[in-house]
């Protein structure tokens, strides 16, 4: 476990749900990834995001997904692709990413509570 922190701290990390509405092979990046569009909602719109999550997912099976990511950290250059929001996810038993995902449907841009 790492260091305990305040709720404050918690809550301002801007946790959202959103629809995954376009995803691209990312061949020029060091490791194995997928480019992502994610649109959070009308309140923040559609954030880009690259992702190693290429042993479970195809870029096609992205397409209309809904997944939770980070929208409020400052963007990030990989390679020639600006990242700016963190899709969440979590190592399964051989190290690889499995994503996080609402189990129903939600509104996109609904915050994590």
């Amino acid at each position: 476990m790492t260091d305990q922190i305040t709720f404050d701290d918690f809550a301002r990390v801007d946790i959202r749900v959103g629809t995954v509405t376009r995803a691209e092979p990312f061949p020029e990046a060091r490791k194995p990834a997928i480019k992502l569009w994610v649109d959070y909602g009308p309140e923040i719109g559609t954030k880009k995001s690259s992702a190693q999550i290429t042993t479970h997912y195809t870029p096609e099976a992205l397409i209309g997904r809904q997944v939770l990511g980070v929208v409020n950290f400052p963007p990030r250059q990989i390679g020639p692709f600006l990242s700016e929001a963190l899709v969440l996810g979590l190592h399964d038993a051989d190290g690889k990413v499995v994503l996080i995902a609402p189990d129903q449907p939600v509104p996109n841009g609904e915050k994590m509570c």
